[in-house]
C-alpha cells in the first residue's frame, strides 16, 4: 500500500470513490500540487496527474507520483492517457481539474488547441462530457487582458468551471486549496443546487459604556461549519456571522453584524431557508453609560430582554431552522418540543452545554426524536440532511 493510501477519508467522505484527474501546467503555484493532492485523497479522492514540460521545471513529476501514489503522465503514448482517463470509456475520470492553469493554457484550451498533454487531456475531457474545473494563476495585468478575458468567458459559457482568482491588497491571488476542495466537492455533488441558505451564526455583543459590552461565549463555529456544507451541497449560501473564534472562508458570500440591532436591520434581506445557530443577545444594558465608567468602585447594571431574532423572521423564512441551547439535555428536549408546538419553527436543533467540546457537539432534533452526536460538521451534515427531508 503506498503511504498516500493512508490518508484516504482521514477528513471526510465526500469524494469517496471519486476519481480526479489533475492536469499541472508551468506556474509557480504548482508548487502547492502535492498538498492540494493530499487534501483530495483526505476527502476520499483517488487522484491521477498529468504535467506539461514546464510544470517539470517548477516541481518533479516524482513528488506529484509520491503525492497521488500513482504513475504520473508527462507525455502521450501508445497507451493513449488522455482516452483511457478522460475519454468516453467505462470507468472514465469523474472530473478533470487544471490546478493551476496559466494564461497559455487557458487560452489554447478555448481555441482547442491541444499541444501539451495537460491541453490534450482538456480537449478529450470536454468532449466526453467529463466536467472540468479550472483554477488560473496569473499576475493581474494577464487576467485584465482583453483576449484573456473573453477566453475565460468562452469556457464558461462551455460548462467549465473556474475557482478564483482572489484579487487582494492589488494582485490577482491563486485559490487556496481548500477554496478548490470545496469547489470539487460542490461540482460533483451539487444536490442542494438551486436552494437558496442563509446562515446566520456567531455572537452578538451589547454595550455597557463606551468601552465594555456584554456579549457570551459562542464560537460561532457550527454555523460556518453549517455554511461550508452547504455550500459543497450546491446551495447558494450567505454567511452572517457575528463575533466568531473560526475562521471564515472568504469564498462564501457573507455580512457580518456586531449587536443585535446591526442584524435586526438587516433581516429584511432575509428570504428562501434560514438556520440560525447564532448566539444572539437575550439581554442588553438598560441604561448605557454615555462614558466609559470608573473602575474604582462597584457599580449595577440594569439587563433587559432583548427582542428574540427568530420570531421577527419567522414569517420571512420559507424554512426556519433555529437552535436553543440549554443545561441539560432534558431541558433541551423540552424546550425543543416547546418552540415546535409553538410553531416558531420549522426545524428545531437543542443541545445541552454541558456536551459542547471543541469541535464536537450532541444536539436533539424533535422531529426525528433522535440525539446525534459527532464532529461538527458531521452535525451539520445531519441538520442539512432533516431540511432536504422536508423541503418540497
Amino acid at each position: 500500500m503506498h503511504p498516500s493510501d493512508h490518508l484516504r477519508e482521514s477528513k471526510g467522505t465526500d469524494l469517496k470513490g471519486k476519481k480526479i484527474v489533475l492536469g499541472i501546467t508551468g506556474s509557480i503555484a504548482a508548487v502547492e500540487c502535492v498538498k492540494l493532492i493530499r487534501e483530495l485523497i483526505r476527502e476520499g479522492a483517488h487522484v491521477r496527474c498529468v504535467m506539461t514540460e514546464a510544470a517539470q521545471t517548477i516541481v518533479h513529476p516524482w513528488a506529484i507520483e509520491f503525492a497521488c501514489g500513482r504513475p504520473v503522465t508527462t507525455e502521450i503514448t501508445g497507451m493513449v492517457e488522455h482516452v483511457s482517463m478522460c475519454g468516453n470509456v467505462p470507468d472514465k475520470a469523474d472530473l478533470y481539474m487544471i490546478a493551476p492553469a496559466t494564461a497559455n493554457t487557458v487560452s489554447k484550451i478555448a481555441m482547442g488547441i491541444d499541444d501539451t498533454p495537460v491541453t490534450t487531456f482538456a480537449t478529450t475531457a470536454i468532449g466526453s462530457g467529463i466536467p472540468i474545473i479550472i483554477v488560473p494563476a496569473m499576475h493581474k495585468s494577464m487576467y485584465e487582458h482583453p483576449i484573456v478575458i473573453d477566453n475565460i468567458e468562452r469556457l464558461k459559457s462551455l460548462g467549465i468551471n473556474f475557482v478564483g482568482p482572489n484579487v487582494a491588497e492589488g494582485t490577482a491571488k491563486v485559490a487556496s486549496n481548500a477554496q478548490i476542495v470545496d469547489e470539487v466537492v460542490r461540482v460533483l455533488d451539487g444536490r442542494m443546487e438551486g436552494l437558496s441558505i442563509t446562515v446566520v451564526t456567531g455572537r452578538t455583543q451589547e454595550p455597557i459604556d463606551t468601552m465594555r459590552v456584554i456579549t457570551n461565549r459562542a464560537t460561532g463555529r457550527s454555523g460556518v461549519e453549517l455554511a461550508k456544507r452547504a455550500y459543497r451541497r450546491g446551495a447558494d449560501v450567505e454567511l452572517w456571522y457575528g463575533n466568531v473564534t473560526c475562521d471564515v472562508p472568504d469564498w462564501i458570500p457573507s455580512r457580518q453584524f456586531d449587536a443585535l440591532e446591526d442584524i435586526m436591520k438587516m433581516s429584511k434581506d432575509l428570504s428562501g431557508i434560514v438556520v440560525v445557530p447564532a448566539a444572539l443577545s437575550d439581554f442588553g444594558v438598560k441604561e448605557v453609560g454615555r462614558e466609559k465608567i470608573s473602575s474604582s468602585e462597584s457599580i449595577e447594571i440594569a439587563l433587559e430582554p432583548m427582542p428574540k431574532f427568530i420570531d421577527k423572521i419567522r414569517d420571512k423564512a420559507d424554512l426556519l431552522v433555529a437552535y436553543k441551547a440549554v443545561d441539560t439535555r432534558d431541558e433541551a428536549m423540552e424546550k425543543a418540543e416547546e418552540m415546535l408546538a409553538q410553531n416558531r419553527a420549522d426545524i428545531v436543533i437543542a443541545n445541552s452545554l454541558k456536551d459542547v467540546k471543541d469541535g464536537t457537539n450532541r444536539i436533539y432534533i424533535p422531529t426525528e426524536g433522535k440525539w446525534y452526536e459527532g464532529r461538527k460538521r458531521d452535525l451539520a451534515d445531519r441538520v442539512l440532511d432533516s431540511i432536504e427531508d422536508i423541503i418540497p
